[in-house]
């Protein structure tokens, strides 16, 4: 079956960088378009950013554009998230996606393979 593992998650400070990564597994990965969104408890699922599958093209929830980076691996099963100047506000729980589509939707309804998520929380 599909499953999506995520990593890389953790406590950082304001200003700090991490790298989440997703592998995934059951699917033809290379197939899929990927995304990552996050959640806040109370809150809403939000896309942070997708890349589809054929070309590449990448997408970005806006108040993250130029400090997130989204790539993948399709050797490796692996797609990941590069996020940069972390804010208090960016501090949610993760969750990396899949859909066998080249669209990159931005509502979560669109999506049907899920991780688990991992915990980023940032300290101010």
């Amino acid at each position: 079956q599909v499953q999506l593992v995520e990593s890389g998650g953790g406590l950082v400070q304001a200003g700090d960088s991490l790298r989440l990564s997703c592998v995934g597994s059951g699917f033809t990965f290379s197939t899929y378009a990927m995304g990552w969104f996050r959640q806040v408890l109370g809150k809403e699922r939000e896309f942070v950013a997708g890349i589809a599958w054929t070309d590449n093209n990448t997408y970005y929830l806006d108040s993250m554009k130029g400090r997130v980076t989204i790539s993948r691996d399709n050797a490796k099963n692996m797609v990941y998230l590069q996020m940069s100047s972390l804010k208090p506000e960016d501090t949610a729980v993760y969750y990396c996606a899949a859909r066998r589509s080249n669209v990159v939707p931005f509502y979560t309804q669109a999506w049907a393979y899920w991780g688990q998520g991992t915990q980023v929380t940032v300290s101010s």
